[in-house]
């Protein structure tokens, strides 16, 4: 697989390269950033001051959304794709002013967006571009690709930038010319292997894989293309599938836990206000109509987990055969994706579990939901 491959996937490496540069995030977006969400965040804190100055409880709703937001924080702490969003949702969960911080590192322009803008910063997608080529190119078959990356890592800002403009294709060249002259072990692609990856390129459940396998049967292509395909093409369009999983469950979830938030406020203002009401019809409905809503909006991000859960499933599946079979093949071509297959599978079973417990969290919502329909109804 040659830079070109690399090249064409410019938009959507782009946007994905962010996702594993290293650099921290402070409490910067807690000013203006976070000024928005301050009058939610003040009023979704550990207890919920009432007119006459005691404090009481969280609603069981709100209560229940606020622990979901900290679960779904702390997922992205640990596996999120870029590592400004890592170090800010630590931040976020660490922070003295508990659940007010987790609210307004949700919230639209809080921290989660703004550690998002930061991974976009061309010095971090460089650094992402050589921490993913180190993490998919192996030493056997791409050391000089390996090495450069590894060297550009400990490196400056410009020496990664000249990685990702240059070095990555030269170090390419060399490897190739190193195999070609059989100064190192090629591996031997068969017809069944060529239509393996032939069915990858139709039929695999990640865009990135089956952009890679297209790449490597392209018209022209060599044996030597597909041997860089189970070489690394395979593993860097596994990682970046993963990523944009990651990356895009974070994205909704965080806008869903938002709108939740809001939701719940407002329905639960609306019940209260029942009480003592002049209008008490017009009041009971207007809090059945604001129950409703959060029915709703539980009801559609249950069955958006429920796709998740589908789309996980599929994956973990698909790397568990491909696991299988690298494991049964006596293929040196097979033993190069032997790794990713068994770290992807894992990666992917985790995401699945993940799913199913979002899914059940927002079915639990819809249920809590209703019963504030019926409740309001009379």
């Amino acid at each position: 697989m040659s830079r070109q491959w690399w090249g064409a996937r410019t938009v959507v490496v782009g946007v994905l390269a962010g996702a594993i540069a290293a650099a921290g995030v402070g409490p910067v977006w807690a000013g203006a950033r976070a000024a928005a969400a301050a009058p939610l965040a003040r009023a979704v804190s550990v207890a919920v001051v009432a007119a006459d100055g005691p404090e009481r409880p969280l609603s069981p709703e709100l209560a229940a959304a606020v622990e979901e937001a900290r679960r779904r924080i702390t997922s992205m702490a640990k596996t999120h794709p870029a590592a400004e969003v890592r170090t800010s949702a630590w931040n976020a969960l660490r922070s003295s002013r508990g659940e007010e911080a987790l609210v307004e590192w949700l919230a639209p322009g809080g921290g989660f967006d703004y550690a998002k803008q930061r991974a976009r910063d061309t010095r971090a997608r460089n650094k992402a571009f050589c921490e993913r080529v180190v993490a998919t190119h192996t030493v056997g078959f791409s050391p000089e690709v390996r090495a450069a990356a590894a060297k550009a890592l400990k490196g400056s800002v410009a020496e990664q930038a000249a990685f990702v403009k240059s070095g990555y294709a030269e170090a390419q060249r060399r490897d190739r010319a190193a195999r070609e002259a059989g100064e190192r072990q090629g591996l031997e692609v068969s017809a069944g292997d060529r239509d393996f990856v032939r069915g990858l390129s139709e039929r695999d459940p990640g865009e990135q894989v089956r952009v890679a396998a297209q790449w490597a049967l392209r018209p022209g292509a060599a044996d030597a293309d597909v041997a860089e395909f189970f070489g690394y093409g395979w593993a860097t369009g596994a990682a970046l599938d993963l990523e944009a999983y990651r990356t895009r469950v974070a994205d909704a979830e965080t806008t869903r836990h938002h709108t939740l938030t809001l939701l719940i406020r407002d329905a639960t203002a609306a019940e209260a206000a029942v009480q003592g009401a002049a209008d008490a019809a017009t009041a009971r409905a207007e809090a059945e109509r604001a129950w409703r809503a959060v029915s709703e909006h539980a009801d559609a991000a249950h069955r958006a987990w429920l796709a998740e859960q589908a789309a996980a499933a599929a994956q973990a599946d698909n790397w568990r055969a491909v696991a299988l079979l690298s494991q049964e093949s006596a293929e040196q071509l097979w033993k190069a994706i032997s790794g990713t297959a068994g770290s992807s599978e894992n990666a992917w079973a985790g995401e699945l579990a993940g799913a199913q417990d979002a899914a059940a969290f927002w079915k639990a919502m819809y249920d809590r939901a209703q019963d504030g329909e019926s409740r309001t109804r009379g």
